[in-house]
């Protein structure tokens, strides 16, 4: 039995449903989860290979319940390269969820506004990403099980869920960005001439997540949504310094919207 099917066996010893949708809930954004109902919460730790997470904002356990009445498995908390885990082990939970049953993914996160145009609040819907975080979760041995060994990249966020996304947000009168994540390895953040770069690479938002979970949704089939919050300004765009106390303080100060959008993202795509 390989690990997957390890952690497969061990959640459904505790409940029998069978998600349809995935989330992962990044630094901040976690509050969402306590919506779901029929709620079945499973600690990381309490499960095989999954250590326990050490990043504030990041509560760390699954929740297996409904959401507007969908059937969901929700991430509350993430693994983080600069945790010191391998990228495999950061998009390790990715496949345990494709493997539950979940045939779409949405991924969130907070992130550092680079676009002049964005303000700290606003949320992005990701077209596309760039990767500098200098390595990818699917280097060693491919399983042709989960995908193959090459796979494509060419549209990872699926335009059906973004158009999804757009007219949920206008449902509400909720006003959405789009552009493109950039990653970083962090736990540093960016100097002001780091951003310039990534300014002149053509990115919109940076952060220290997302795209290690979405090369491995894509490597196994899943149809991927990705939102940002933008929760700060990159740095040098003000003269301030940068704090997690503040990515987290803009994530609560925005989170009825959020949770507005995603329930019924979630309620349109479940229909």
């Amino acid at each position: 039995m390989n690990q997957t099917e390890e952690v497969v066996k061990a959640i459904r010893e505790q409940t029998e449903q069978a998600p349809e949708i995935g989330l992962i809930l990044g630094s901040g954004l976690g509050g969402i989860a306590e919506d779901i109902s029929e709620a079945v919460r499973i600690p990381y730790p309490s499960l095989p290979y999954f250590p326990e997470p050490t990043v504030q904002g990041h509560k760390g356990q699954f929740v297996i319940g409904r959401l507007e009445g969908v059937p969901v498995i929700a991430m509350q908390g993430r693994y983080h390269y600069y945790e010191g885990h391998s990228l495999r082990q950061v998009a390790f939970p990715v496949g345990v969820m494709k493997a539950l049953g979940i045939k779409r993914l949405i991924v969130t996160n907070a992130a550092g506004g680079i676009n002049a145009s964005f303000k700290p609040g606003d949320l992005m819907l990701i077209r596309d990403h760039i990767n500098l975080i200098g390595t990818s979760p699917l280097i060693g041995p491919n399983d042709e099980n989960d995908g193959p060994r090459f796979p494509d990249m060419s549209s990872v966020y699926d335009p059906g869920l973004i158009d999804v996304a757009r007219r949920s947000a206008d449902r509400f009168g909720i006003s959405v960005r789009e552009g493109i994540y950039l990653a970083t390895h962090g736990p540093q953040y960016e100097t002001p001439a780091e951003i310039r770069m990534m300014r002149t690479l053509g990115a919109d938002a940076v952060g220290m997540s997302t795209v290690p979970e979405v090369i491995k949704a894509s490597h196994v089939g899943l149809k991927v949504l990705g939102i940002s919050c933008i929760t700060n300004f990159a740095s040098g765009i003000l003269d301030q310094p940068l704090s997690h106390a503040e990515v987290i303080e803009t994530a609560n100060r925005v989170k009825e919207d959020f949770t507005k959008l995603i329930k019924e993202i979630v309620r349109v795509i479940g229909a």
